[in-house]
């Protein structure tokens, strides 16, 4: 069978895909250019939109640009091409982080879970920052989640109940850090965006959850202390379930492949009409992000997510496929 045309309204499916993905703060860190002689999408990293104090060596902005690189992919076989990644295939380019091959057609089984369900899941995923109802996830939607996370070589680790309560001390821990730092409150504000703005980037006022009364689950605060407006107060789960996504690795290509076990994970968890929100506030700590991998030598921590049932997270912005090269 011949393999399709890459043509532009297959471009533009590949892209809308491609920014959907989740980014920290919604900066979306990434650009995109087309190889029509490889038949190559290039994606490379967005420097203009930093986050020095947040994010110093742009790790969450490579777990940002590999979430992406897994959409493409997802598209891509949806189109009916086998795509071949690449991940940072060029030592004079350090922006160039990934190039998706758009080879054909997809011969057998596909590696992924289910091309059409995630391929659906894209568009229905949102972060949920909201309360959720406390209804447990069954075992093997949790294993599925594991095991997608282990197909892209990550790991993910649901823990027990006391692992789970120190976890989320950390990342409380970490969020009263950066309450108090000037710098970095100042920073996140910058990227919350009042309704009605045009703006295809930050993280909009209605994207907002509360904040949990019984102080269990530490929602970031991207509003700061006052005269800012402040969130509401409601009684979130009592038995939080969380996942750690970490690597043995700490590498640039390792973030990489974070990123794409995290979009993965993300995805499988949509498609079971679980809902998740992640939690990153630890990562930002050098000592704290250590602390969260325990007593494991070979464990570096990506990303908590905080996962299970209730309402669908608001719609964030995306950049345009036009906008986004």
């Amino acid at each position: 069978m011949q393999s399709r045309e890459v043509d532009a309204p297959a471009v533009q499916t590949l892209l809308a895909a491609a920014v959907a993905a989740p980014s920290i703060h919604n900066t979306q860190p990434w650009r995109f250019g087309l190889d029509p002689d490889s038949r190559s999408i290039l994606v490379r990293v967005d420097r203009r939109r930093p986050l020095p104090m947040t994010d110093p060596q742009a790790r969450a902005q490579y777990l940002s640009v590999g979430a992406a690189v897994f959409n493409l992919r997802v598209a891509a076989e949806h189109l009916g091409w086998e795509p071949l990644v690449r991940l940072r295939p060029a030592e004079d380019d350090p922006d160039l982080l990934a190039t998706v091959q758009l080879t054909g057609p997809v011969a057998g089984p596909s590696a992924l879970r289910d091309p059409r369900e995630l391929y659906g899941a894209i568009e229905r995923r949102r972060t949920s920052r909201m309360p959720f109802t406390g209804r447990t996830v069954p075992d093997p939607v949790v294993m599925e989640m594991t095991g997608a996370a282990r197909a892209e070589g990550a790991h993910l680790d649901v823990p027990d109940i006391v692992t789970t309560r120190r976890l989320l001390r950390l990342t409380a821990a970490a969020e009263s850090r950066n309450a108090v730092h000037p710098a970095r409150t100042a920073e996140v504000r910058t990227w919350l965006t009042a309704p009605g703005t045009a703006a295809p980037y930050g993280v909009p006022l209605t994207a907002l959850g509360p904040r949990d009364a019984s102080g269990r689950v530490p929602v970031r605060d991207f509003t700061g202390a006052p005269p800012a407006p402040q969130l509401p107060t409601l009684r979130f789960e009592r038995h939080v379930q969380l996942a750690l996504l970490w690597t043995n690795h700490d590498r640039r290509e390792d973030w990489l492949r974070a990123g794409q076990a995290l979009e993965r994970v993300l995805l499988t968890a949509t498609a079971h009409g679980v809902r998740t929100s992640m939690l990153h506030q630890a990562m930002e700590w050098p000592d704290l992000r250590q602390a969260m991998a325990g007593s494991r030598r070979r464990c570096h921590p990506q990303l908590l997510i905080r996962f299970g049932y209730g309402p669908d997270g608001a719609r964030t912005p995306r950049a345009t496929a036009d906008e986004a090269p």
